[in-house]
């Protein structure tokens, strides 16, 4: 069962999240973040990283090629070496997206993606969920859509919070 893994093997089977409440290394810049991302696919140990050996710097380099690509698919080429904790919450939500993206994942699992987002920014997250799924071809489930009275009613997100078939 997945929920019984560490994060990391999680994304080792190419799954990637988002969180409601965003999760970055604010004293961080957005391409750090990012690189974060690729964690997971890196196959050298301490040593070969300490003594930055050949395969380090070509993986290395192959990171952030494919975070570069990320950064322009979302639009994030001005904010690549801003520091996280000065970019504005619309942002952030995005640089999440991004880091989520880097991992180059299979299955894409958003929480509450445009939660505390303007207008425009929710129709801007609208689009990049359609293009993740039409143009790079990654899962991405909606569990449900509606008002938030419908939201908290659905039968899939009262299993997903409390385990079960709410009584109420």
């Amino acid at each position: 069962m997945i929920s019984r893994m560490p994060p990391h093997v999680v994304a080792r089977h190419g799954i990637a999240r988002t969180f409601q409440n965003i999760e970055l290394f604010e004293h961080a810049t957005v391409l750090q973040n990012l690189l974060v991302g690729r964690h997971c696919h890196r196959h050298t140990g301490w040593v070969q990283d300490w003594l930055f050996t050949g395969s380090v710097r070509r993986a290395e380099l192959e990171f952030r090629r494919q975070v570069e690509e990320v950064i322009e698919f979302l639009d994030l080429q001005h904010y690549r070496d801003s520091m996280v904790a000065g970019l504005p919450y619309g942002v952030r939500k995005v640089v999440e997206l991004a880091r989520a993206l880097s991992m180059r994942p299979r299955l894409l699992l958003l929480d509450e993606p445009s939660s505390g987002l303007n207008t425009e920014e929710t129709e801007d997250m609208g689009f990049w969920i359609e293009d993740i799924k039409n143009d790079l071809g990654i899962t991405v489930e909606v569990l449900t859509l509606g008002t938030p009275e419908e939201v908290q009613a659905h039968p899939g997100v009262i299993e997903a919070y409390l385990g079960g078939t709410a009584d109420v």
